[in-house]
């Protein structure tokens, strides 16, 4: 299976066995071509994803010793995600797949992300269905019962800033670069957790729903109220910690929330490319113990965008025969997980 990512402001290909073996990989980051824009430019994404695809995906095969013809199927992102970036990466796959006489399996990003936990080796003996999923990213905050390959509920989202989204905002006040993820980890860990008291934003009450707006403003006012002029170190150090500490705090009630909607999770997963904070993966590691399931989160390197999920999820969808001929699957910027169920073959269980 060679699968290809181009979403965002990462070009990734890969290539899987068939059980799932990784036996090639290569991502590649275009973070300096948006640092000077303080974010990503969709046009300069695509541009990028262009330029740089079809060497990655020669390079991938070369250094798995296979040629396009050896391939089973080729996969790729058809969203959701910018569509400039879609574009190229599925019709790069397309393309490819046409040439050779390969099936294309358009893959949804988000499931890419909802079935990396079920990569081989990473539980042993393999995660069963449902369990919980926290999706943490820049663009997506939400719980969701993942109750087998194409059967997703989504049980909370956010209702305004993603987690991801509010970390960028917080480390341009602190004049970080971004992403501002791991800025801010960094920083924190030499702060006073408590020497600002943030909100915590809908802790407390029903539901699985976020909100970060009220917990960024906060710190927006924060950074206001301080003497004009560049930031001590101190005090940036301590506006992190005590907003990582908020942020913690919500997701790990919203999480509880969450399993309390679904008492027969045989986990909490945490996936995306904020599931790469320590100080969350503690703080639900923790909330895990308490309710004696385990914490699973993806190799660091899996948590960002990347083309192994999208192989993975591809694989899982054959397998569990929901796979469809994907050249008529048009590029989505917006494809929720709840819009991908498909109805599941009468010889086939939901948590094979």
């Amino acid at each position: 299976m060679l699968a290809i990512e181009s979403s965002c402001d990462e070009t990734a290909v890969a290539i899987l066995s068939t059980d799932g073996q990784i036996i090639a990989e290569h991502v590649l980051s275009q973070f300096a071509d948006h640092a000077p824009f303080g974010g990503v430019v969709p046009e300069i994404a695509a541009r990028a994803h262009l330029s740089h695809l079809p060497a990655l995906v020669k390079h991938a095969l070369a250094e798995a010793g296979l040629t396009v013809g050896d391939l089973a199927a080729v996969a790729a992102t058809t969203g959701p995600g910018l569509i400039g970036g879609l574009l190229v990466g599925a019709g790069f796959g397309k393309g490819l797949a046409l040439a050779a006489g390969k099936p294309f399996i358009a893959v949804n990003h988000l499931e890419g992300h909802a079935l990396t936990a079920r990569l081989p080796g990473l539980v042993q003996d393999g995660l069963a269905f449902p369990y919980l999923l926290l999706l943490l990213s820049g663009g997506h905050c939400q719980c969701v019962a993942v109750e087998g390959v194409g059967r997703y509920r989504r049980l909370g989202g956010t209702i305004d800033d993603a987690v991801g989204e509010a970390f960028d905002k917080v480390a341009k006040l602190l004049g970080l670069p971004l992403p501002g993820g791991p800025g801010i980890e960094r920083l924190a860990a030499h702060g006073d957790a408590k020497a600002f008291a943030f909100p915590r934003p809908l802790s407390g009450r029903a539901g699985c729903d976020f909100s970060f707006s009220g917990l960024k403003t906060a710190v927006a006012q924060a950074v206001g109220a301080l003497p004009p002029g560049a930031i001590d170190q101190k005090t940036a150090a301590d506006i992190a910690a005590s907003f990582q500490a908020a942020v913690v705090d919500v997701l790990m009630d919203r999480a509880s929330q969450a399993l309390k909607a679904l008492p027969e999770a045989t986990a909490l997963v945490v996936a995306g490319g904020v599931a790469a904070n320590q100080a969350i993966r503690t703080g639900l590691q923790s909330l895990a113990a308490r309710r004696d399931i385990p914490l699973v989160a993806p190799p660091l390197r899996y948590c960002g965008d990347n083309a192994v999920m999208i192989g993975w999820a591809a694989l899982e969808r054959l397998h569990a025969g929901l796979a469809e001929d994907g050249l008529d699957q048009r590029p989505q910027p917006r494809w929720p997980l709840t819009a991908l169920a498909l109805p599941v073959p009468e010889n086939v269980s939901a948590a094979e």
